[in-house]
Parts: structure tokens; sequence; C-alpha cells
């Protein structure tokens, strides 16, 4: 299965986009639509709570491998501006730029944008990402740009293919109740390989699970590897205690308090002592104050714009993360741009 995020400013035409790309499924903060032909399954993830909430698009971004920026013949703005950073500094792998409505302008306008894209992108993470015309009114390069989604879906499942021998990790995105089995729990594999009766915990709680069968595309299976979407019915758990994001693993760190070490994007006012900022990482997010700021052994009162510092964070909710998790930092008070820029747990 290939799942990728639709993201882009509300006029972007990225709804329009994923609607062409598959079936609505269901809707939430995030709407997903399904495509499925001679045995492959595409998954599109539009972000539509964005950019009211950066909570949508991160939480879009960490269901899939591979981003679709969409960028109208209007062309560049600050909402695809914060799509680019948030995918830099996300390390974010694999994407498309579609320019959307291409039968509303002229080959030698699309040709600029294109020239624009790369220029902004220069230096990112981004700057070697394609770029296609689109359109869901005369079909121009659908049929392409499907082509060049499987194709970058080819080359994520050999790249998780290589972690089915790490430490089994499923992250939760959905959880409900099924008449006579109980807890039923939707998730990616992240990395490793689970079984049917492996006895795993559920994290942040850090409580003891078993985990009863697994369905992958409705069907029952007794293991999945790394990459798997999975179907899991839960044995010891509630589904009233399971939140989206939540982790089954054996592995687990779990705080509510963080010492990182962040780098701070270019484009950014930075932050002082005393800031309430937000932390995500994978599906979960949290409110915390910035505590302490120390750069080059001596404390500080104010990060600046590309530095990088060791930070100290308080919190108040229990967040489960391993060693290797980057944490996204954003202030959701910025109306021109809320991503600061990233972190990881200081050894």
């Amino acid at each position: 299965m290939t799942s990728v995020a639709i993201i882009g400013s509300e006029q972007s035409g990225r709804t329009s986009l994923a609607s062409h790309l598959g079936k609505k499924e269901d809707e939430s903060d995030i709407t997903k639509f399904e495509y499925s032909k001679g045995g492959r399954i595409l998954t599109a993830i539009d972000a539509n709570g964005y950019p009211e909430s950066v909570k949508p698009l991160i939480t879009a971004l960490s269901l899939s491998d591979i981003a679709l920026i969409c960028v109208p013949p209007e062309g560049l703005n600050a909402t695809v501006g914060e799509c680019i950073i948030s995918l830099d500094i996300m390390k974010y792998q694999h994407g498309i730029f579609v320019l959307t409505k291409s039968d509303t302008t002229y080959p030698y306008a699309i040709e600029e944008l294109k020239e624009q894209i790369k220029k902004v992108t220069a230096g990112t993470n981004l700057e070697n990402w394609d770029c296609i015309s689109t359109s869901t009114t005369s079909f121009e390069g659908m049929n392409e740009l499907r082509d060049m989604i499987f194709e970058l879906g080819d080359i994520v499942f050999k790249e998780k293919k290589s972690l089915d021998d790490k430490p089994p990790r499923v992250v939760i995105d959905q959880v409900f109740n099924v008449t006579g089995i109980g807890c039923v729990a939707l998730g990616s594999v992240s990395q490793g390989t689970i079984h049917s009766k492996d006895k795993m915990y559920l994290y942040p709680l850090e409580k003891p699970l078993e985990i009863r069968s697994i369905q992958m595309h409705d069907e029952d299976t007794k293991s999945a590897g790394a990459g798997s979407r999975v179907g899991l019915a839960l044995k010891h758990v509630q589904t009233k205690e399971i939140d989206r994001g939540f982790i089954i693993s054996n592995n687990e760190l779990v705080s509510t308090d963080f010492t990182l070490n962040c780098t701070l994007t270019q484009l950014t006012d930075g932050f002082i002592v005393g800031d309430v900022l937000h932390l995500f990482t994978g599906l979960q997010s949290t409110p915390v104050r910035v505590e302490n700021i120390t750069s080059n052994g001596n404390n500080i009162e104010h990060a600046k714009p590309g530095y990088e510092y060791l930070v100290e964070f308080s919190g108040t909710k229990g967040i489960a993360y391993n060693s290797s998790d980057r944490f996204i930092i954003a202030n959701l008070n910025n109306d021109k741009q809320r991503f600061i820029g990233y972190g990881f747990v200081n050894a």
C-alpha cells in the first residue's frame, strides 16, 4: 500500500486532487481517499484542517511516506512556504510538487513557477523533488501522477523492508469496538515485525496487552512487517484508553519533560525562556514551557533563528518516544510561520 499526504493552501486544488486520486473513506481533521487497481492500493490523505491548524498537516505527513505539495497557478504563498519548512525540518524524503489547475494558465507561466520552486527549495530536503502539471478538469497529468506516486511507493517499500528486523513498533491512528471482538486498533507498523499472540505494551500508558489477531486489507494474517497497514484486535485494553498516536511496543520511553538538542530554522523569530510552545513527535503532541536555553555551555534567554541550542522543556502530558525520534517544535501563536525547528532527546 502507498500512502500520500496532500497538502497546500485551501484554494490550491488539493481536495479536488485527492478526490480524483481515490474514493472518500472517512473524514475528520484529515480526509482519506482510497484507490485500488491491479493489486496496487493508494491512500491519499487530505490535510483538510490545515492551514487553520498545523496538527492535521503533521498528522497527514506522519501517516504517509510521500507528500504532494499542491501549488496553484497564482504561485507560491505563505502557506506553501510553511509546508516547505515543515517538510524540511521533518527531513521528509519523498515528494512531488503538483502544479494544479494547469488548464487555467499558460505553459510559460508553469515553467516560471517551476523555476520559482527550484529557487525556494535550493538547499532544502526538497530541492530534487519533481514537479508535474495537473488538471482535475481536463485530467492532464493525472495518470502520470499516479505512476510517479507508485514508483516512489516502490522505493519506500524497499526502505521499509530494511526495518523488519528492528524491535517492533506500531503507531495507532484509529480505535473502535467491534461486537464479539472488542477493542480494535488501526495503525501502521513503523518498524519490526509483529505476530498474533505477541505480548507487548501500550504507550504512553505503559500498559501490557496482547495482540489477539491481525488483519491486513481485511484478511487475517499471522504477522506483519514494517510498512504494513494493520488492524489489530487487542486484549487487556479498552477503546476509551487509547488516543491517536499511542504506540504498541516493548521499548518506549515516557516523559512529560524533555531536554532536546534543538536546531532552529532560519525563518523563525526564535523563542525565549518562559515561552509556551508545542512539541510534535509522530502523531503525538503536547504544549510545553521553555525552562532553560543553553548555548556553548552558557545559559541564555533568547534562542535565535539558524542556531543550535540545548533546551529544557516542561509539560504535563506523557509522551512516548525512543532516542531516535525527531521532535518538531512549533509556536502556534505565530500567524506568519509556526514551525520553529526540530530537536532530539539529549543522550
